[in-house]
């Protein structure tokens, strides 16, 4: 294994790798950090491609040192679709989706899942808690069961019932909160707090970026997207953000390839997408701030970005700037209309927050912001089968 230690982005410190640890003695998330020079002299990103289709192929960049730990379901590798018809029609014929809506229980998140499950086993975690909008809590309900540990999930009331489903199937202790996913992750304090010196075992605490190895394996996209473009880099990159770990994650891949040399010094321009029902990322960006403020009354269709106080702000603010990026927030009524237009001309039924993603490269496009010859990835996170209420059956005629 190539993992060397822990660096914290804000104050320099650095930690131990081969112990748990959650946040920063300053508050801020850490990041996990490698031997790249010895990595450079292990691996020709060439024979890549004869190793197994999945975000464990990338092993030498990711922290789990021994094969037994791995706790996999085959997540990664998902397609990168092209989507001419619905680009041409908004000025984007270079228009790429990445489906993660293929991955194991149906989202990214399976990615986040797979590697930080795999690392808390190695580090010998046996309980595990966190807040959810959803989808998360029911990945990492799922490779938790996988890898034989316990998994509390807190998660409100409002996420999709699918996701509730998913949890219970799982074994994991869910608890319903009446609130929001801040609200969720007070729940989650309480309940680690509590089991402090429990016989039945301490709870560790693996919410957004409150652990440094989820980012690891949501990185893996920024891998992928480089790979399957053939080690060439997109002009654009396209992210739905709550939490931003995925965009956190991307960012972090290219630099790590970057000081590999397997990619040359020009980085994409990453977008960040919010709902105007829930934009602290788009209001700090615009007013140059380097910290988001809580955004009040938080509400969207596209749950999984509906985060009113991301933790990651600041490395989010920071991924943006770093590449020449921008932050962009689309309404619902939007999210809805692109999801259904871009369902019927490509037949593929995006989630909500891969749709905002949609929406947010048209109205870039509109600006001028994105060109017309450009090369623009969007991220569908999620599989749009999970959230049947975007689309209205209901009023169809029935025959007789």
């Amino acid at each position: 294994m190539y993992l060397t230690h822990l660096h914290c982005p804000r104050c320099d410190t650095t930690y131990d790798a081969d112990r748990p640890q959650n946040l920063c003695s300053c508050g801020s998330p850490l990041l996990a950090r490698y031997d790249l020079a010895e990595v450079r002299k292990a691996v020709d990103p060439t024979a890549l491609g004869g190793r197994a289709a999945d975000l464990w192929r990338y092993r030498e960049l990711l922290p789990v040192a021994e094969d037994r730990h791995v706790t996999t379901f085959g997540e990664g590798w998902t397609p990168m679709l092209p989507a001419a018809r619905y680009g041409g029609s908004i000025g984007v014929p270079g228009l790429l989706v990445k489906d993660e809506g293929l991955v194991p229980t149906g989202s990214f998140k399976a990615r986040g899942a797979a590697v930080g499950v795999s690392r808390a086993r190695e580090l010998g975690i046996r309980h595990v808690a966190m807040p959810t909008n959803g989808n998360a809590g029911a990945a990492w309900a799922t490779y938790a069961a996988r890898a034989g540990l316990r998994a509390t999930i807190a998660m409100p009331l409002g996420a999709p019932t699918i996701t509730r489903r998913e949890c219970v199937a799982a074994g994991a202790e869910l608890h319903l909160i009446d609130g929001l996913i801040s609200d969720a992750g007070r729940h989650v304090g309480k309940l680690i707090a509590a089991s402090a010196g429990s016989p039945d075992g301490e709870i560790f605490d693996v919410s957004t970026l409150k652990e440094p190895y989820r980012l690891e394996g949501k990185k893996t996209m920024g891998y992928e997207i480089v790979e399957q473009l053939g080690w060439q880099v997109p002009d654009v990159i396209v992210y739905p953000t709550g939490g931003g770990v995925g965009l956190i994650g991307i960012h972090k891949a290219l630099h790590e390839m970057r000081e590999l040399g397997w990619i040359g010094d020009t980085l994409p321009r990453l977008v960040a997408v919010q709902s105007t029902g829930c934009a602290p990322i788009v209001r700090a960006f615009g007013a140059g701030a380097t910290r988001a403020e809580p955004w009040a009354d938080a509400w969207t269709v596209a749950y999984g970005i509906n985060v009113p106080a991301p933790l990651g702000d600041e490395l989010i603010l920071d991924a943006l700037r770093d590449t020449a990026g921008t932050a962009v927030a689309v309404d619902d009524e939007a999210i809805l209309a692109d999801l259904h237009d871009f369902g019927a001309r490509e037949g593929l039924l995006l989630c909500p927050e891969g749709a905002a993603c949609l929406t947010a490269v048209r109205q870039l496009r509109a600006g001028g912001w994105i060109r017309a010859d450009e090369r623009v990835v969007v991220l569908n996170t999620g599989a749009g089968l999970k959230y049947p209420e975007t689309v209205d059956v209901d009023s169809l005629p029935v025959a007789g």
